[in-house]
């Protein structure tokens, strides 16, 4: 390990995103009254722009201007803050105080309360799942406190299109390091010594990555950051290209370094036009302050990045598919070896990395690798940003050491299941992961574990699941969407997951056979083992684990004609239980096939045989009357 890098190591835990040392409150909800000037941190991710954060910064700008308070508050927009469930949001600093679920009409009472008068709203705070009181104090909120911040250490702290705050916390200054004090052999040492994997699912070491690219001899190498984030559920690359974009272009510049490229592409999915947007703006602010271009401060060090807008296309993830659509192919992949690293763009050598490896590289040249070999496990160092979703009370982006068991995840930081649910498992890794039932609640948070259990660490997706979700129904959702991903350039994913697909929507009409069964599993072990590239080798995954571990329902389905989760439409029954009906006629109004009869203010009733499961009268219903049932066994 190089020596050079052996600076005194910093706990994550102590770094900006903890303010544990702010006086928050005391008596009264009062706030100290001998504050600083206050700021106002307002998230304007995706998740928050969607939900009003636009025109609450409007209404937030006019109030400070009518009570004339622009002297002592400002007004800073974040990225991200990483609790997406309750946007939008606003973070006061130097209070510590978080608003949640905010309307333009709210601004007024925390400006009356909080601002003026020093004392917390409390009807606007985060409500703790469990006891349903207000926390004042944003780091005791089990979402945060838990969390080991190192890759989104910046997210919603700083103003992601500003670079002069980004190089005032200290952005920038790894690569002024990495040129002025280390060969780029050391570097990979570095890199190498830290034990960082992948992040984009494989989890390579990178260290041996960037080594094999540059042990490779050419007059031109490439460097990719792997932006294009295809998984349902997951927006960590979007969160991180969204809030702190120069972490990422500092990544790359020392990758680059690293592996001796000039040139270099981000390939981002057109879907995520903030992250574009605020990445190219990135990109200008780094060429103009001198990191970008040639002789990079003065170093002799020459690098460009190029932002290639990826089209959607699920497998254009799996990196030759990902070249070939830079070069202006269609996104297919190619058998490998070559591998990128000795033929890439244009058969030149070329590495890829993921958006959050590169965010990660910066944090080890400034802490050193011993530092981050302190955090997570011994075979799997480092953290891992999660996009937390699903049948959970604390949904959002969460960032914690590799190792991090299933409990601590959904019940401690996630705060458990919604509406007294019962807790059925999780699903890990995305359309290519797999489905972790409870039994596995201990398990760690890693690459092996995971791979042990069927399942994959993936991007960093996790969808919780209760008892109302189908499992057949959860495998055909994700084969559908894999086959709908599928280039078709080989035979066992293009025609594989067909019959797959065709077979799961067969159970879940109950029209299947044991046979069927038999034949499904058969088909997903030849798709896994023969298919082309990773999204057809990985697709049969959430269908091996739920027939691995929730075999009874696809039981259930066939034999009895039953769906236990009340979700399969062919097996289940509408009906409106009469002591619950008011006779206000909703149902009956949006029945779009007239299944539905009664007078007003009577009970009303289904036709079921004219009914189609389509379930507008089920949400539709003012007094939750429309009610469902499975359909009674069937002899065996």
């Amino acid at each position: 390990m190089n020596s050079k890098n052996n600076s005194n190591p910093n706990n994550p835990n102590n770094s900006s995103t903890n303010n544990s040392n702010i006086n928050t409150s005391n008596k009264n909800n009062n706030i100290n009254n001998n504050s600083p000037k206050r700021e106002l941190l307002l998230c304007r991710g995706t998740a928050c722009n969607s939900m009003g954060a636009i025109n609450l910064h409007e209404s937030l700008q006019n109030a400070l201007v009518k009570h004339k308070l622009i002297e002592k508050v400002s007004i800073k927009l974040t990225g991200c803050h990483g609790f997406c469930q309750l946007g939008p949001t606003i973070i006061i600093q130097p209070d510590n105080v978080l608003y949640a679920h905010l309307k333009p009409s709210d601004i007024a009472t925390i400006i009356e309360n909080h601002i003026k008068n020093n004392k917390v709203v409390e009807d606007l705070l985060y409500k703790d799942p469990k006891t349903g009181s207000p926390i004042k104090d944003m780091n005791k909120i089990a979402f945060y406190e838990q969390q080991v911040p190192l890759i989104t250490k910046n997210c919603g702290k700083i103003n992601p299109e500003d670079i002069e705050e980004f190089i005032s916390i200290g952005g920038y200054d790894s690569i002024k390091k990495v040129l002025t004090e280390y060969s780029p052999l050391e570097v990979i040492e570095e890199i190498n010594a830290s034990g960082l994997r992948g992040r984009g699912g494989a989890g390579f070491p990178t260290g041996q990555k960037w080594l094999l690219c540059h042990q490779t001899k050419g007059d031109k190498k490439y460097l990719i950051c792997n932006g294009d984030e295809g998984d349902p559920g997951a927006f960590m690359d979007r969160t991180i290209l969204e809030s702190d974009p120069h972490s990422v272009i500092e990544g790359m510049l020392i990758a680059a370094y690293a592996i001796g490229a000039n040139e270099g592409f981000a390939y981002i999915r057109a879907e995520y036009p903030l992250a574009i947007k605020r990445f190219e703006l990135a990109l200008t602010q780094a060429k103009k302050a001198g990191y970008l271009g040639n002789n990079i401060l003065h170093s002799g060090f020459h690098f460009t990045i190029t932002l290639k807008k990826g089209a959607g296309a699920f497998v254009c993830g799996e990196e030759t598919a990902l070249m070939a659509s830079i070069m202006g192919k269609r996104g297919m992949p190619t058998p490998k070896p070559p591998y990128p690293a000795t033929s890439g763009l244009w058969n030149k050598p070329t590495n890829i990395n993921n958006v959050k490896t590169l965010a990660t590289v910066p944090r080890i040249i400034e802490n050193g690798a011993d530092w981050y070999r302190s955090i997570g496990k011994k075979d799997a160092p480092g953290t891992t940003v999660l996009a937390l979703s699903g049948k959970i009370n604390n949904s959002g982006l969460v960032e914690l050491p590799l190792g991090t068991t299933i409990r601590k995840l959904v019940f401690d930081i996630g705060g458990g299941i919604p509406n007294g649910k019962a807790f059925k498992g999780v699903q890990t890794g995305g359309p290519s992961g797999g489905c972790i039932p409870k039994q596995y609640l201990e398990t760690p948070l890693d690459y092996d574990h995971l791979t042990k259990l069927g399942s994959i660490m993936g991007s960093g997706g996790i969808i919780v699941l209760d008892e109302d979700t189908c499992m057949v129904e959860l495998a055909r959702y994700f084969i559908e969407f894999c086959q709908n991903e599928s280039c078709g350039k080989c035979v066992p994913c293009r025609v594989g997951t067909r019959r797959m697909l065709e077979i799961l929507t067969h159970i879940t009409q109950g029209k299947a056979t044991l046979k069927d069964l038999d034949k499904l599993e058969k088909l997903a072990h030849i798709v896994k083992t023969s298919s082309l590239c990773g999204l057809g080798q990985t697709a049969p995954n959430p269908v091996l684990t739920t027939l691995k571990y929730f075999r009874d329902e696809y039981l259930q389905h066939i034999r009895d004609k039953r769906c236990p989760a009340l979700v399969c439409n062919e097996l289940i029954t509408y009906y409106i239980d009469e002591d619950l009906c008011i006779g206000c006629g909703v149902c009956k109004t949006n029945c779009s096939v007239n299944a539905i009869g009664g007078i007003v203010k009577e009970p009303h009733s289904i036709n079921t045989e004219a009914c189609i499961r389509c379930g507008v009268c089920f949400e539709s219903c003012p007094s939750n009357a429309i009610l469902k049932k499975t359909n009674p066994p069937q002899g065996r």
